[in-house]
């Protein structure tokens, strides 16, 4: 597949193709393949992200926010260490 192809394919796209592949894949009794495509779909969407609640802010965040936000704020580590605790 050519860069200039690779560049037009929108998510739509993708998930079109995908959702092809999974109903050829129940067409033909292949419960490994529909998964496999069920997954993708997942992916592309980002359902296999984990996602947490922020403690602090009352909003939900991925983990490399979160990272991102530990990083970035020293009291916020110590916060949050002593909110594990309290909590567990």
């Amino acid at each position: 597949m050519s860069i200039d192809i690779m560049s037009r394919l929108t998510l739509d796209d993708l998930l079109d193709q995908v959702e092809e592949a999974r109903q050829m894949a129940i067409e033909e009794r292949k419960p490994t393949a529909m998964i496999q495509a069920t997954v993708t779909t997942a992916k592309l969407l980002g359902l296999d992200k984990p996602v947490i609640k922020d403690v602090n802010a009352g909003e939900v965040q991925t983990i490399s926010d979160l990272m991102d936000a530990l990083a970035n704020d020293d009291q916020l580590l110590t916060k949050r260490i002593s909110h594990a605790k309290d909590e567990y």
